[in-house]
């Protein structure tokens, strides 16, 4: 009887455990690409600046049919399509920021970039989706919640909500040598059509990054679809590509407008550039846009790409005691390096790569 007995338990645990494993196994292919990217996060700065590379298809395709008329929006279809029921709340866009486009020695497109604001850390992504450019990125990851008390590290649930940085990012390049930053501004308004699809802040970089392989190409897209500033903060965006070619897209009276420049270089700060309005927040846009130039025209409009990362700690926010600048990233656009760091931390200057396509 005690025999029969631990039979029938032996086969109620084999079978539970066979049940199990089942389950385990599916939920290991039905998650295999979040598990992947996941397990890719790293630490790259004490600071709070991690790394990631994105598997799989991130649903962008999906989000451009219906876009988001608003960061619930967003959240939702995240929640669902990435983050398997896992609420996300948007969090703010910047305010603070520094962007340039240059040339070195060699003719070398130089895209750099600072993002001021407060505490922030940050995500180098790596996405190359099958119907788009591969590209490298950096996400405030305080848009989707993370803070300098809850940081991505530690168990695979305190790192999920990564998984909807693909629709977060601040900055970027492509494999096709194409970067935009957003900046905030004062105000925009955006044109709107009923006809046309709505794009938030960082989901309209992301059609830039996956969709454009030139200025050009950036523009004739951002045309195509309406556009919202998620956290209530106004932005223009700094576009450059590998040709050499650049503008800044602002949103004026309605209106998609473009900044062009004559000069070997371009530069964005924190004010309206369109037809010289140069309306700015009151809080050292200015000064720093002309740091940039200066520095720019004493080195022959040349610089290279270690005095363009001094530049950018050097042009970094401080409001007070309070040192804003959370990242600096500088892409070169014609090869498809570049350099980032946080906090100003010239000492630990984080080399990249991107593949260029042909």
């Amino acid at each position: 009887m005690i025999r029969k007995e631990k039979k029938t338990v032996f086969r109620i645990l084999t079978g539970t455990g066979i049940v199990l494993l089942v389950i385990l196994t599916a939920a290991l292919i039905l998650f295999r690409n979040e598990l992947r990217s996941l397990m890719s996060l790293k630490k790259l700065d004490d600071y709070g600046m991690y790394q990631m590379t994105c598997y799989g298809d991130y649903g962008f395709d999906e989000f451009l049919k219906t876009g988001a008329s608003s960061d619930a929006d967003i959240e939702a279809f995240v929640t669902k399509r990435l983050l398997k029921g896992l609420p996300l709340d948007l969090g703010v866009t910047g305010d603070g920021c520094t962007a340039f486009v240059t040339k070195n020695e060699n003719g070398s497109i130089l895209f750099g970039r600072n993002f001021d604001f407060t505490y922030a850390p940050s995500l180098q992504l790596y996405t190359a989706p099958d119907n788009g450019y591969a590209s490298v990125s950096t996400v405030s990851l305080a848009f989707a919640g993370y803070s300098q008390d809850h940081l991505p590290e530690g168990s695979f649930l305190n790192r999920f909500l990564t998984l909807a940085a693909p629709f977060l990012p601040f900055d970027g390049m492509n494999e096709k040598g194409l970067a935009i930053s957003l900046l905030a501004v004062p105000e925009a308004q955006a044109p709107y059509s009923f006809e046309k699809v709505t794009l938030n802040t960082t989901t309209a970089i992301r059609l830039v990054l996956d969709k454009a392989a030139t200025t050009e190409e950036a523009i004739g897209l951002l045309k195509q679809y309406n556009i919202y500033f998620s956290g209530g903060i106004d932005c223009h965006y700094l576009i450059a590509d590998a040709g050499g070619n650049s503008a800044i897209v602002e949103y004026i009276n309605q209106e998609l407008c473009i900044v062009e420049t004559d000069a070997e270089y371009q530069i964005a700060s924190n004010f309206i550039a369109y037809h010289g309005l140069n309306i700015g927040e009151g809080f050292t846009e200015f000064e720093r846009y002309d740091k940039v130039k200066n520095t720019i025209e004493t080195n022959g409009n040349r610089l290279e790409e270690d005095q363009a990362v001094q530049l950018l700690a050097d042009t970094g926010v401080f409001d007070g005691d309070t040192d804003k600048l959370q990242w600096s990233v500088l892409y070169n656009l014609s090869t498809g390096g570049g350099r980032i760091f946080a906090h100003r931390k010239t000492d630990n200057l984080i080399e990249f790569h991107l593949d260029m396509a042909p």
